[in-house]
């Protein structure tokens, strides 16, 4: 805004005391001050408002506004509330450094002429980065890309002065502000705390879920976060545009997010539209960069679909040669490969629901990014397909040269795989959803695949039988006892368990002696009566007698394998 507009607006009740050829100057903010040097917080362009408390006498006005023309202010308003009339020490100061002066009359609050300048100036800025947004859109749109979110980013942070980033579901970082920071992220941008960005993707998700009305708004700490979904170009991000609690639209879990570090709530509309229209901006990337999944998709399809109606392994190998190098560019030598199966279930609508295969395709392709890679082509090396309700990854492992022999690169683990997006998905989830995976061994030939595409599948069940939001079992549970558990019927699972322990837990409420704890050390021990009594801090003769009653009150003899193995099961199930 100008500073003639200043004066063509009757209720701030500014009068013109000296620079009228110097109204056409522009004002970008405004501050308030009473220091004698508030240089440090000076920018430039400013409209100073002070109360004169600076002043004790004639002396003081000369370096005060030679200040404030140095640091290149727009124009300098005083008070009369406190000495009645401007001084004219300070009108001939102005005068000689060409500075703007104003009298703002005593009836009128500096905060009144505050958030007059605050408003016109944000609504001008919002205008020009419309304009900007705009032409950027066009040229995203219409050609290669523009800079991608990034600089979309920076336009929100030089022309509104809000900080902002953009996160995936897992509460990935994808892209951030550029600015001097000596935690960088992506692009070189400010990099939130790990902790912030999952805590921020669990409430995009559940509110996802939700289907409330947005922005949606969290505080962490001081900062309060404003989050805005980020949607695919042919669903709106505009919550008005859909009916008050309808459904929330296809792939709401899969959908990025923009966090800006602000407090949306009393936003104009004017502000949210562009907000929204700058996630719309940022969604042409999201596209883009899901444009190129496509041949590691269809890969993936093809691959599944000769596995699955049982082609030979020749024709299987033929396309996982064609594979190979869309995956790994560059590899020599025919990697090892890895299965992993995602499946996303909903309460009360059959074992999925009607999107069940694609929310889990866009889930898993996010959880199987690698952190360590950064850039549009960070899932590279993935491919992911979905067939009914479930998806499946094929993963390539490349085999490293180490000399006489040749290593496998490491691959994926069950256990580690959710660690990182656990509580995010969760919160999504939360409510009547869950997500299960399930991991493969890794095979090196395509007459393994169909071995590890069951082998996963498997693992899938044995992390579906888990309690939990978000579970996932690899195929070393396969060789083990936990396989066989969990699809043990809930009857049979009780009456097992309440034949052997019940006496036990009657006993030890009536007499606390016990003897389930000792029970569960004796077997962790195997059996070793000294290592037992070791780690129970009991006399041996006092654990024989303790085992001894457990015999007793269930009919059981400890020394047989048989009987071992009963109570071991039935302790698992409890």
């Amino acid at each position: 805004m100008r500073l003639r507009a200043l004066l063509d607006t009757d209720a701030l009740g500014l009068k013109l005391l000296g620079g009228e050829e110097e109204l056409d100057r522009s004002v970008r903010g405004v501050m308030t001050t009473d220091l004698r040097d508030p240089s440090r917080y000076l920018s430039g362009g400013e409209l100073v408002l002070t109360g004169l408390a600076w002043r004790r006498d004639a002396a003081d006005s000369e370096p005060f506004v030679r200040v404030l023309a140095q640091a290149g202010v727009a124009a300098l308003a005083a008070g009369t509330a406190e000495l009645g009339d401007v001084p004219d020490d300070l009108v001939v100061a102005c005068a000689r450094h060409r500075l703007p002066l104003f009298a703002v009359d005593e009836s009128v609050a500096f905060a009144t002429v505050t958030e007059h300048v605050v408003r016109q100036v944000s609504g001008e800025r919002a205008g020009d980065l419309a304009a900007v947004v705009d032409r950027h859109r066009r040229m995203m749109t219409s050609g290669p890309a523009g800079g991608g979110p990034d600089v979309v980013l920076d336009l929100l942070g030089t022309d509104l002065d809000l900080r902002a980033w953009v996160l995936s579901p897992a509460g990935r970082l994808i892209a951030a502000p550029k600015e001097a920071d000596p935690a960088p992220g992506p692009a070189g941008g400010t990099r939130l705390p790990a902790e912030v960005c999952a805590r921020l993707a669990a409430e995009h998700l559940a509110t996802a879920r939700g289907s409330r009305r947005g922005p949606h708004r969290v505080t962490l700490g001081s900062t309060t976060y404003s989050l805005f979904p980020v949607r695919s170009t042919g669903r709106s991000a505009r919550p008005g545009d859909a009916p008050e609690g309808a459904a929330p639209p296809e792939g709401s879990l899969a959908d990025w997010v923009l966090a800006v570090e602000a407090d949306a709530g009393e936003w104009a509309e004017e502000r949210l539209d562009l907000l929204y229209g700058v996630t719309q901006l940022i969604a042409v990337e999201r596209d883009r960069r899901d444009a190129a999944r496509t041949v590691r998709r269809r890969l993936a399809q093809e691959v599944l679909e000769l596995v699955q109606n049982g082609a030979a392994p020749a024709e299987i190998a033929a396309r996982l040669r064609v594979a190979a190098p869309v995956l790994l560019p560059g590899l020599g030598a025919a990697p090892h490969w890895q299965v992993v199966v995602a499946r996303v279930g909903w309460d009360g609508e059959g074992p999925d629901g009607p999107d069940g295969g694609a929310q889990a395709q866009a889930l898993l392709e996010e959880i199987l990014v690698d952190p360590a890679e950064t850039g549009p082509e960070h899932s590279d090396r993935i491919a992911v397909a979905h067939t009914g309700d479930e998806a499946i990854a094929l993963v390539p492992l490349p085999t490293l040269a180490t000399g006489e022999h040749d290593e496998t690169r490491a691959g994926i683990q069950a256990d580690t795989l959710l660690a990182a997006v656990r509580d995010p998905l969760a919160a999504g989830l939360d409510g009547d959803g869950r997500l299960t995976l399930g991991v493969s061994a890794a095979v090196h030939s395509a007459e393994g695949l169909r071995g590890a595409l069951e082998e996963a599948r498997h693992a899938r069940r044995v992390a579906a039988a888990r309690p939990g939001r978000v579970c996932a079992a690899g195929h070393q549970e396969l060789a083990s006892h936990v396989l066989l558990l969990p699809f043990v019927p809930d009857d049979v699972r009780r009456a097992f368990t309440a034949r052997l322990l019940d006496p036990l837990r009657d006993y030890d409420r009536r007499h606390r002696a016990e003897l389930i704890p000792t029970l569960e050390a004796f077997l962790d021990c195997d059996g070793s009566w000294t290592r037992c009594a070791g780690r129970l801090h009991l006399h041996v003769n006092t654990l024989r007698y303790r085992v001894g009653r457990i015999e007793q009150l269930t009919g059981r003899d400890l020394s047989r394998l048989e009987d071992k193995l009963d109570f071991f099961l039935a302790l698992r199930m409890s």
